[in-house]
């Protein structure tokens, strides 16, 4: 008899998790709850509605990369349209505002947890 695909489901590896289940769109990084924890590197899938403006803030040991999937934003004083990505080295002040309805992936190298610090200044 041959294992069926959807019923019989073998321990293969694999955990299933939901971006709803993390905080703040962080799935990835030495946190919890991640998907997938790791020091290594910090990953987030992030939704802003139009109008959000976040504190400008500086990374002392990461590099951001953040790609706009959708959207228009204003982050480091550069005007982001959908495929644009930017990368910012650490010490670069940075905020984001959402100008429209946005969708962004953040990439945060290395995951260094408690190197956010926030200026007290908002975007754009």
């Amino acid at each position: 008899m041959y294992p069926h695909p959807l019923t019989d489901k073998p321990n293969r590896g694999i955990t299933r998790n939901h971006l709803d289940n993390m905080t703040g769109g962080w799935f990835v990084g030495a946190f919890s709850p991640a998907a997938y924890s790791t020091a290594d590197v910090e990953v987030a899938v992030q939704h802003f509605p139009a109008g959000y403006k976040g504190e400008l803030h500086i990374h002392h040991k990461a590099t951001e990369i953040t790609v706009l999937l959708s959207g228009r934003a204003c982050m480091a004083g550069e005007l982001l349209l959908p495929g644009d990505i930017l990368t910012l080295a650490p010490g670069t002040a940075s905020a984001f505002a959402a100008l429209e309805d946005c969708m962004t992936v953040v990439v945060k190298h290395p995951g260094v947890l408690n190197d956010k610090f926030l200026t007290g200044e908002q975007a754009c």
